[in-house]
């Protein structure tokens, strides 16, 4: 049997709002999806897919490149990169104020790891 790897960046994205939005119990129920552009076009650069947030506050944005997404974390950005390197996620800081820490999911299968990090991030 042959397994595909998805890495088209608006499907990985998918994936992750459905690991978000359908869970009911957990760290993850307690962020929720807003500003989510069902219609988004990947670019280069990365479009703004949805926000994550946390009691309605925001937690991380979400962007769409053509073959991956990349979560920009909001809160406790140096926790977020320690997480993603732990799981052996891609992790770059954003040099802005207040400082946010990116993080690259790849594939399908990288959505588990990128969710164990917001997992981390979201219970201190």
């Amino acid at each position: 049997m042959v397994e595909r790897r998805i890495t088209d960046g608006k499907r990985i994205a998918g994936l992750l709002a459905s690991e978000i939005d359908g869970r009911e119990d957990g760290s993850l129920a307690l962020l929720s999806l807003a500003d989510a552009d069902p219609d988004v076009v990947p670019t280069t650069e990365g479009a703004f897919a949805y926000r994550i947030e946390r009691d309605h506050e925001p937690f991380a944005d979400v962007f769409v490149q053509p073959d991956r997404i990349r979560i920009e974390f909001r809160a406790a950005p140096d926790r977020a990169a320690s997480a993603a390197r732990e799981v052996g996620l891609r992790v770059r800081p954003k040099a802005v104020e207040p400082p946010r820490t990116l993080v690259f999911v790849e594939s399908g299968a990288a959505v588990k790891r990128a969710t164990d990090v917001l997992s981390a991030v979201v219970t201190p």
